[in-house]
């Protein structure tokens, strides 16, 4: 469900309701999200850019959601209506999963919600919230978080990648990849990519050649490449590819490895019947320990455990 109030900007509205109000039976035949949206009184509701959203639910729709979604607030971090404030809170501490896309974070953080947790917001605003809520642990450098069971995301671009990424943990890599080519958006930019490069990417090192040795490297996963390895195809460096890799991309190589690793193991999670231990190799972990490791970090489960959730192979 997702909360909306006046001067709200209608793109991250529209994010939410697309990825989890459309319903898209073709996605493995998955019961979808029973998706609605509620504001303080139902009715027109006035947006940015001369909008108007009709909304049938107030407030007291709250108490049934699972997850609960803030977009972006009106006039960035302005003090949220104490009606808001207090619904959002119950609905926090009677379990729903708490999402805020950009500036939705200073809601949460006035319903207590964010207290004790990392938490992200659109890089201009960071500091504010930081200031305004110092009980709330505020990364600016993020595109998105989820820290014990509260997801925060940085600009509007950002809640593309973290709706997808609700989805990816509700449904599976394989469904989320499917939603992504669906909507023709990146499927897969880690949260803890920064929001944005400062730096240009340097006129030797094109986004294009970038793109072969990353082409290159998922064609490899199954080999142990290391971060020479990468450099080698881009003729560069150790120094220089971990420079420009982190210009252009705003992460590291080891990192995007370690990602690129992940969802090739809950691809063959979902999609296989293969043992572990081949899992692991084919995803380039060399091991059903280094395997295990990475799921636990990353995931906070185990390959076994997630194979049981979201497998769609044939038993």
């Amino acid at each position: 469900m997702a909360v909306v109030v006046p001067g709200m900007s209608p793109l991250e509205i529209a994010v939410a309701t697309e990825f989890l109000g459309v319903d898209r039976p073709w996605l493995g035949g998955h019961r979808w999200y029973r998706f609605t949206i509620c504001a303080p009184e139902p009715g027109p509701v006035a947006l940015e850019g001369g909008m108007s959203l009709h909304v049938d639910h107030g407030l007291s729709s709250l108490r049934r959601a699972d997850t609960v979604v803030v977009p972006g607030w009106a006039g960035g971090g302005r003090v949220a209506e104490p009606e808001v404030i207090t619904a959002l809170a119950a609905a926090a501490r009677r379990g729903a999963r708490m999402v805020s896309f950009c500036t939705g974070a200073f809601a949460l953080a006035e319903a207590g919600v964010l207290d004790g947790h990392r938490a992200t917001t659109h890089w201009t605003a960071a500091e504010d919230l930081a200031l305004r809520f110092p009980e709330v642990t505020v990364d600016p450098d993020v595109l998105y978080i989820e820290d014990g069971g509260v997801w925060t995301s940085a600009g509007s671009a950002a809640s593309i990648d973290c709706a997808l990424a609700l989805v990816r943990h509700d449904y599976g890599a394989r469904v989320a990849n499917d939603l992504a080519r669906d909507l023709v958006v990146a499927p897969h930019r880690q949260g803890g990519q920064a929001q944005f490069v400062a730096a240009p990417v340097p006129s030797d090192c094109t986004s294009e050649s970038l793109a072969e040795v990353l082409d290159w490297s998922v064609e490899h996963l199954d080999q142990q490449l290391t971060i020479a390895d990468l450099a080698a195809q881009a003729n560069l460096s150790v120094r220089q590819f971990n420079r420009r890799f982190r210009q252009a991309t705003g992460s590291t190589p080891h990192q995007w490895l370690v990602d690129q690793r992940l969802l090739a193991a809950r691809h063959l999670l979902e999609t296989t019947n293969l043992p572990i231990d081949l899992v692991a190799d084919r995803a380039g972990f060399g091991s059903p320990a280094a395997l295990r490791l990475h799921f636990q970090r990353a995931l906070r489960t185990s390959p076994i455990a997630y194979r049981r959730v979201f497998s769609q192979a044939a038993g």
